[in-house]
């Protein structure tokens, strides 16, 4: 394994702040790494992430919304997503059913 450049620990930091279910895109990853201009860099980083269970790269998405890529697969990656999101969904509708389980 390859030792880690400082951009991409930088970037790898960034993404992992990024919540389950949210996206942002790779210009938002390049500002917050402290170089707005490496926009394509932050894809050049991520798609050598070796630590995808623990930098969820998926998370990160083109300026326009649309997936971009992915170093596992296109369609993974909008599954993943999926996934975060319904269980962020499903996450709010239990907590909303404990309160209103607690008021009666």
């Amino acid at each position: 394994m390859k030792p880690l450049t400082s951009f991409q620990k930088k970037v790898y930091t960034v993404v992992k702040q990024i919540p389950a279910g949210e996206t942002r895109s790779y210009a938002w990853v390049a500002r917050k790494a402290g170089r707005p201009a490496a926009v394509r860099a932050v894809g050049t980083a991520l798609k050598k992430n070796q630590f995808t269970i623990i930098v969820p790269c998926h998370r990160v998405v083109h300026s326009d919304g649309s997936p971009g890529g992915y170093a596992l697969g296109a369609d993974l990656k909008r599954r993943l997503l999926e996934t975060e999101r319904d269980a962020g969904r499903n996450k709010i509708k239990t907590k909303r059913t404990a309160k209103e389980t607690h008021r009666s």
